[in-house]
């Protein structure tokens, strides 16, 4: 497996035959800088937790431009369809769920957060509850990317049924948990042999380091990689 971040909580997970865009927040992310263009290369599947704009980011751009498999909640799936996505691409399931994406399957669980997109003039778009992924890939690995989240005690029966090895968890505070609180959901609810904090520095508003969340898992078996945006990683 290999990873690149592309700021906020904006992945790219290769695996196999698979090439992953997990919220692509790209064009508008001042932690990238760049367009989606490059990102989106070879791109197979497109995976959202959730509908906020600055998740959402790309998407129906990159899904018309490379007819990658839309995989989100199915209020999600049929708001892209009618901006201009394949009806034929998408790959649509909801909490507790899993859908097979050929070469690895995407399981959805809980996250605490809210999901809708703002029109101009007019109100929010409520699409489906916001959603964790869970990714398990033919040749044993595991992701769970948390989305946007508080901590939650079932979180245990996330570990329980899955065992992920390797975390995505969002750190940035106000939105989300903050950097200690996310720490000691890794630490009382997972096994992870790696975790990426993701979801600060963005905005003014967020946290502008790791180091919380850095300092919380000191001294744990668990390892923790900060990487550099657009710079692939194994974890």
């Amino acid at each position: 497996m290999k990873l690149t971040w592309y700021g906020h909580s904006a992945f790219a997970v290769e695996a196999g035959e698979a090439r992953i865009l997990i919220d692509p927040f790209l064009s508008g992310n001042p932690s990238w800088g760049k367009g989606w263009e490059e990102a989106a290369e070879g791109v197979t599947h497109v995976l959202l937790t959730h509908g906020h704009s600055d998740h959402i980011g790309d998407a129906v751009a990159i899904l018309k431009k490379t007819g990658a498999q839309l995989v989100a909640n199915f209020e999600l799936c049929m708001y892209l369809v009618g901006q201009g996505a394949s009806g034929e691409r998408i790959n649509p399931g909801n909490t507790g769920g899993t859908v097979d994406c050929g070469g690895f399957t995407v399981t959805f669980v809980q996250a605490l957060h809210s999901s809708s997109f703002g029109q101009d003039g007019g109100a929010n778009v409520y699409l489906g509850n916001p959603l964790g992924l869970v990714l398990h890939f033919a040749d044993g690995q595991s992701l769970y990317h948390m989305g946007d989240t508080d901590i939650f005690s079932d979180m245990a029966l996330i570990e329980e049924l899955h065992a992920p090895k390797v975390g995505i968890v969002p750190v940035g505070d106000r939105f989300t948990m903050g950097g200690a609180v996310a720490a000691l959901a890794c630490r009382r609810f997972f096994n992870f042999a790696t975790v990426i904090p993701a979801h600060y520095a963005t905005f003014g508003l967020l946290d502008q380091n790791a180091d919380k969340f850095v300092e919380g898992m000191e001294g744990s078996k668990t390892k923790v990689l900060v990487p550099k945006i657009g710079e692939p990683f194994a974890p």
